[in-house]
């Protein structure tokens, strides 16, 4: 067994999470709690919005977004593909939707991704020389970054550059650029939004090597005399294997560099990982379609959605007791069905990793969430 802290539930909590299974009646959105308000004193609670949300075309996702969350992430529509088609070309209509929508309802707005090696406009990938990438990289930084400084809280400024053991990546980045680039793009976002926090984002980054190689990036950034207010801990897990001990270590070792930590795309599968037991996040990888590697079709047991209960609870008992460390839990969705993890790695499934469901009702998770701040029915030990 690992050592560190150990999570239990008592059987008050035990009770508590049978009494909300998927039988159960659900109350009417407008009497439901309201995440944002249960944490407001302890962190900001946001989801990753679709286009379709920022133009609240689907009324229930409108309610439910209001009421639940006082943060926003776009899901696609500042990527780069998007936002900067061309050289000379950008497309800010969505961006600049989500920036009304934000300061409409109150909600604090984190900006992703400047600088990620997916997802990149096609013009980029065409790019022989040093100087054309550099071009890209000082003008899409500034362009972008400059355009909303003042009116999002955070940028995430590099996303995903490490390889699981802490070593950066083989981008077009660092092909042409050099390893010194990350910190070129946090020095480039410092002077283009001065008013703006700047973060390190990527995932398993709680596992331990490639922690390592974040916090590499981190002291060289500081060595440069460059600002970098956080990082980002996307938190793509498995409900059977999320480890809790190496995210309290994270935590502590991130915040020792004077950083605030977010949870910036939080999802917890419950279907098999072709993978093994590690998680991944890399969009570039994908697995064959196969009947046992999509089991819940019909719908999800109630044994699986106690098990995700449960463990969404630990978690945030986690999270709570490192409320002053943390400035935000971002839900990378809305509601299940929005949820990228149906068609990763493996196209066409049907995944159960979010707080509310396909009708956008609340699930077990979502009260055992609440209960974690409200009542002692799940207690650490």
């Amino acid at each position: 067994m690992k050592k560190g802290i150990v999570y239990k539930l008592t059987i008050a909590g035990v009770l508590f999470i049978s009494c909300y299974n998927t039988k159960s009646s659900r109350p009417p959105a407008s009497r439901l709690p309201s995440l944002k308000e249960i944490f407001k004193n302890d962190f900001l609670i946001g989801t990753a919005l679709s286009a379709e949300q920022i133009e609240e075309k689907d009324s229930s996702a409108a309610v439910l977004v209001r009421q639940q969350f006082n943060a926003v992430t776009p899901e696609n529509v500042m990527k780069a593909e998007i936002i900067h088609p061309q050289w000379e070309e950008y497309n800010f209509d969505f961006a600049d939707k989500l920036v009304d929508y934000s300061k409409k309802y109150g909600m604090e707005l984190t900006a992703t991704p400047l600088i990620w090696h997916s997802q990149l406009p096609p013009f980029v990938s065409k790019l022989n020389d040093a100087d054309s990438v550099r071009r890209y990289f000082e003008d899409h930084i500034a362009t972008v970054a400059g355009r909303y400084d003042g009116k999002t809280h955070s940028w995430e400024v590099v996303n995903e550059a490490l390889n699981e053991d802490g070593s950066l990546r083989n981008t077009v980045f660092l092909q042409k650029l050099g390893s010194g680039y990350v910190v070129e793009a946090f020095r480039l976002a410092q002077k283009a939004a001065p008013n703006t926090q700047l973060y390190y984002n990527d995932y398993n980054i709680e596992q331990p090597r490639k922690r390592a190689g974040a916090i590499e990036i981190v002291k060289k950034i500081q060595a440069a005399g460059v600002r970098i207010d956080g990082v980002g801990i996307q938190g793509h897990w498995h409900v059977d294997d999320v480890p809790l001990n190496y995210i309290e270590q994270s935590i502590q070792e991130f915040s020792a560099l004077g950083l605030q930590v977010a949870f910036t795309e939080l999802d917890l599968s419950v279907l098999p990982n072709p993978w093994g037991r590690i998680a991944s996040a890399d969009i570039s990888q994908t697995a064959q379609y196969e009947a046992q590697m999509n089991p819940y079709t019909k719908g999800l047991p109630d044994s699986v959605q106690q098990k995700l209960a449960t463990v969404y609870a630990r978690l945030f008992l986690l999270f709570l007791k490192y409320k002053d460390n943390i400035s935000r839990v971002t839900f990378w969705g809305v509601n299940d069905g929005q949820s990228w993890l149906n068609d990763f790695p493996i196209r066409g499934r049907t995944n159960y990793p979010l707080l509310f469901d396909r009708q956008y009702h609340p699930k077990p998770a979502f009260y055992t969430v609440i209960e974690t701040k409200k009542k002692a029915g799940i207690v650490i030990h």
